[in-house]
């Protein structure tokens, strides 16, 4: 594989809920705090670093709603203060894809992709980053770019704030990855469960109360 560009998260990392500022309607509803809020932000200016050294071009920065809202917005403003390799700032648009694939805990095995005809066309000959919050089977990003291949940008690339390792995976790997975490089911810094944990700053495991709490 390579050099590995992430940070490697084992099953047994973690961090005790009490050392953090949980909000109290989360109070029995986690096991632990998987990545502190603090490390996020320093692995997502990092990850900005690292996609600017690559841009050449003009970037359409494609969000993927709605759990990667929160990294977005902090990865683009750290790519606004970033230079290509021309030394140049990085000329920024955006757009926003609605993807949906779970239901509770697990994959329903399809992928609703909300983009409309004129979205699509409009990325012939562009060069595409989109940006999502958590890559699991891989399923739902293969299926994304195989349909925007379609349009024929000049490029895509991808990246995911986490990666996670599981059994289940199609062995996809995103261009940029923020952090590979066990298989587990992770909620906050905008990833949910049933529209829950969205609210929480860190990512934190879910504890089975939780999701019997939230299950729709």
């Amino acid at each position: 594989m390579g050099e590995q560009k992430w940070i490697d998260i084992k099953d047994n990392d973690g961090y005790e809920l009490q050392n953090f500022v949980i909000p109290t309607h989360y109070d029995k509803s986690l096991e632990r705090v998987l990545i502190p809020y603090g490390l996020i932000r320093d692995r997502i200016s990092k990850l900005a670093v690292d996609i600017a050294a690559d841009c050449e071009n003009p970037v359409v920065a494609c969000c993927v709603l709605k759990g990667a809202h929160g990294f977005f917005a902090h990865l683009v403003d750290d790519l606004k203060k970033q230079k290509n390799n021309r030394a140049e700032s990085i000329p920024l648009s955006f757009e926003f894809i609605k993807v949906k694939s779970y239901e509770n805990t697990e994959s329903t095995g399809n992928v609703y992709i909300s983009l409309s005809e004129d979205d699509l066309h409009s990325f012939k000959g562009k060069d595409l980053l989109i940006i999502e919050d958590i890559i699991d089977t891989g399923t739902t990003m293969v299926a994304l770019t195989e349909r925007l291949k379609k349009y024929q940008p000049a490029s895509i690339k991808v990246v995911s704030l986490l990666l996670k390792k599981t059994p289940r995976s199609n062995n996809y790997v995103p261009d940029y990855v923020g952090f590979a975490i066990p298989d587990l089911f992770v909620v906050g810094y905008c990833l949910d469960y049933n529209e829950h944990f969205r609210d929480l700053d860190h990512i934190a495991v879910i504890s089975e109360h939780g999701k019997k709490v939230y299950a729709v």
